[in-house]
């Protein structure tokens, strides 16, 4: 099935680049684009996207606002922004947001996001994962992290750092795909849905290695 998707954002380069990423690949569509959030809504309404892309800083509704006012009717909404603010990111997870990226955060994870949300998880940019993270450290199980092979370990330490899978890939001297073989056994083994849920392991472990790549 193809994903339907509506982006939202003011600023018209910002919508090409996304439409241009999105519209490349085989299983999505851009079904419609709004520079303000009341117009989003409207569009959301009237087209019924599977996926909206929200903007937090739009003229009428913002895009935390936006957030709220679909939660519950459909489609699902994945922030993206400029503003790497914790109480940005709590807010719009607290109000049903599927993902909370930040624009820099390049294509690759603009297309894992979406696709996450499409299959009931939540992808967070890296950064802001291990920041929030580090706050919460302490708390979480460690269970299945004795069961990774050494590989595994470097993975998982490397998705715990904030690493993308591409740069993860290159760190590791592997293929991008090779990377996501063995984060789906990770995550297997771990019990979790989503690379969130492995750094969140990996945390609790105190097995996080180095500095974020």
């Amino acid at each position: 099935m193809t994903t339907r998707i509506l982006i939202a954002d003011d600023q018209e380069n910002v919508r090409i680049g996304f439409r241009l990423v999105l519209d490349s690949q085989p299983d999505m569509t851009v079904v419609g684009e709004a520079a303000s959030g009341t117009a989003a809504l409207d569009l959301a309404r009237h087209l019924r996207p599977d996926v909206v892309l929200a903007d937090i800083r739009m003229p009428g509704l913002d895009g935390l606002e936006l957030t709220r006012r679909l939660a519950g009717t459909g489609p699902r909404v994945i922030v993206v922004t400029t503003f790497d603010q914790d109480d940005y990111l709590t807010t719009a997870l607290r109000d049903g947001a599927c993902g909370f990226l930040l624009k820099r955060s390049g294509p690759t994870l603009l297309i894992e996001a979406v696709r996450a949300a499409m299959a009931g998880d939540t992808l967070i940019s890296p950064q802001l994962t291990v920041r929030l993270l580090r706050r919460l450290e302490p708390l979480g199980s460690t269970a299945g992290v004795a069961a990774l092979t050494d590989r595994e370990r470097e993975v998982a330490r490397a998705v715990a750092a904030g690493g993308t899978n591409a740069e993860i890939a290159a760190e590791l001297n592997i293929s991008a795909g090779t990377v996501k073989t063995h984060l789906a056994s990770i995550q297997a083994k771990l019990g979790v849905r989503n690379r969130v849920g492995v750094a969140a392991r990996m945390w609790a472990a105190g097995d996080v290695g180095g500095p974020a790549l």
